[in-house]
């Protein structure tokens, strides 16, 4: 009798197991779904931000004032101390490295003449991860990839040298001061264009934008990221995501 109960148990914990290590070898399939519920639900994501300078300080601080986690980065992380105490626990500091390890998402705001170096760099952490690109193509700051940029568009661009990230152009159109003067002003929001391939890393991109208090517009995909490139006619634009819309279709 006492045989036949242990056996019975053995077996009962055998199942059990067998169903267990079924259940996580399925989740591990699954990790995008997993991760596209996550940012549907409205769970906080993890950012980590590249270029903790002026706009990436700026658009950070407000995802973290919006209950996001944030890795704020630099080559001297120390100097960014006065940045993330100001903004309480969410904030931290660290390398870039540690910005790609922390964040579910990554903000890349430096200087765009730095982008080839920036993807060879860290060309494994980039691929697969969604990517926030905010740079601009400045001649006389950045140099001869200004000419590949405005010949190629900025979209193509930035894919080729951030070779394998799921990229959305996106914080590129306005200065850090009238980002955080026009965050979830009152009335009408105004509009972020954006632009990707990538249905998930632009589903990522559009909460973002409204948790750090903008309307995103869909300009189309990464081709299209030259209509609000520096100089283009969507660029630098101070308007509703109705009017942005509404000019977009002249532009077609």
């Amino acid at each position: 009798m006492t045989n036949h109960v242990v056996s019975s148990r053995s077996h009962h914990a055998f199942h059990y197991l067998v169903g267990i290590v079924a259940l996580v070898l399925a989740l591990g399939t699954l990790p995008r779904a997993v991760f596209a519920q996550t940012v549907t639900g409205g769970s906080a994501i993890k950012i980590g931000i590249i270029g903790s300078g002026n706009l990436g300080g700026a658009v950070g601080a407000l995802w973290v004032k919006s209950g996001h986690p944030v890795l704020f980065s630099s080559r001297h992380p120390e100097e960014l101390k006065k940045l993330v105490d100001s903004l309480g626990p969410l904030a931290r500091a660290g390398t870039v490295g540690e910005a790609f390890t922390f964040g579910d998402v990554v903000f890349v705001a430096v200087p765009y003449g730095a982008y080839p170096q920036l993807g060879k760099d860290y060309a494994r952490e980039f691929a697969g991860k969604i990517v926030l690109d905010a740079g601009n193509a400045v001649l006389a700051r950045d140099g001869e990839i200004v000419t590949e940029a405005r010949e190629n568009g900025i979209g193509i661009t930035s894919a080729k040298y951030l070779a394998g990230a799921r990229i959305v152009r996106a914080f590129n159109t306005m200065n850090f001061r009238r980002i955080t003067s026009n965050a979830n002003r009152p009335g009408a929001r105004m509009a972020i264009p954006i632009a990707g391939d990538d249905k998930e890393a632009l589903a990522v991109a559009q909460r973002l934008i409204r948790d750090a208090g903008f309307d995103p517009v869909l300009i189309g995909g990464l081709a299209d990221a030259k209509l609000f490139a520096q100089g283009a006619p969507l660029y630098g634009q101070d308007i509703t995501a109705q009017e942005m819309q509404e000019r977009l279709r002249t532009l077609r």
